[in-house]
């Protein structure tokens, strides 16, 4: 991508909303957002989406992209923000990754191979293995053939184990393989990257939390019985395992109580805060800003005006 384009990423509950929204009020940008949930209509509350305020507040794009029986890739995300910078750059404006979707980061960065296309057939006997033995059994096993993957997924993180061991089955090549960056950029020709990253964990914990409960207070239940209600969704689909409306589906389910709901999906978040950070240091080359110190979205935004100011 030759256009310049500047990141903003950092782990949920981390402010990069707040971040971004402080940057449209000081330079003509558009947010481009890098966020895996926010592609699905329908799904606004559990997935923190800007409101009508901040949208109408500043240009955003990849929100509300598809249906929630559909599927959104890594591959579909680049052909989309490829052709987004340069149409905003166009404009005179400036694109703004903005996200927690560090897959979709890394992708853009430094390239991904065409990954082996899904299969139904593969697909239901990983699911009747996991079945009869759980999904951390076959975490274990995806640990013997690709460790490197196995160490940055939950041994319950069924979507994402599911399928790195298709992707194993179909080409007989670890997940990781594909992701090994065949990028042509060198070190000083990364994107700009900005990371909220946190320094005190418990800070990011309270802040789910308080998050969490927010989304509960807000409907998330109703929002995903409505989504149960049509009828062609279940939590085969990679929108019905966001975190969140999978903790809600399965209690609706009956398989675990009400009373444990706020307990499974804080535990649940936090676990992909964890990911996330865990994506996140291995880009060596980003622009760390402490998430919970008081100055963290003006050192994001004095940092945003350097930038911008570098390439015009």
């Amino acid at each position: 991508m030759s256009s310049p384009y500047l990141c903003l990423a950092g782990p949920t509950a981390s402010g990069k909303t707040a971040a971004a929204l402080a940057l449209a009020r000081v330079l003509p940008i558009e947010i481009i957002s890098v966020d895996s949930a926010l592609v699905y209509r329908g799904m606004d509350i559990g997935t923190a989406k800007p409101s009508a305020a901040e949208r109408a507040a500043v240009p955003h794009h990849l929100i509300d992209l598809i249906d929630p029986a559909e599927a959104y890739s890594a591959a579909q995300f680049v052909a989309d923000a490829t052709r987004l910078v340069s149409e905003i750059h166009a404009r005179g404006r400036l694109p703004v990754l903005v996200g927690g979707t560090l897959l979709y980061f890394k992708a853009l960065f430094d390239g991904m191979d065409t990954l082996p296309a899904a299969d139904a057939a593969v697909r239901a006997r990983i699911d009747a293995r996991a079945a009869d033995c759980g999904w951390p059994a076959l975490h274990a096993e995806l640990a013997r053939v690709d460790p490197a993957t196995a160490a940055r997924l939950s041994p319950n993180d069924s979507q994402r184990i599911q399928r790195a061991l298709e992707v194993w089955e179909l080409s007989g090549r670890p997940l990781s393989h594909w992701h090994t960056g065949r990028s042509s950029r060198g070190p000083n020709e990364r994107p700009r990257l900005i990371a909220l990253e946190p320094g005190d964990r418990a800070w990011l914990h309270q802040r789910i939390a308080e998050r969490f409960q927010a989304m509960l207070a807000a409907g998330l239940i109703d929002e995903v019985r409505a989504l149960r209600a049509r009828g062609d969704l279940s939590l085969a689909l990679p929108s019905m395992r966001c975190v969140g409306y999978r903790q809600v589906w399965e209690m609706l389910d009956g398989v675990h109580p009400p009373g444990t709901l706020a307990e499974r999906g804080i535990a649940a978040t936090r676990q992909l805060a964890k990911r996330q950070l865990t994506w996140l240091r291995s880009m060596p080359w980003r622009e760390a800003v402490a998430c919970d110190h008081p100055d963290a979205i003006d050192q994001v935004v004095r940092r945003a005006q350097a930038w911008a100011k570098e390439w015009r």
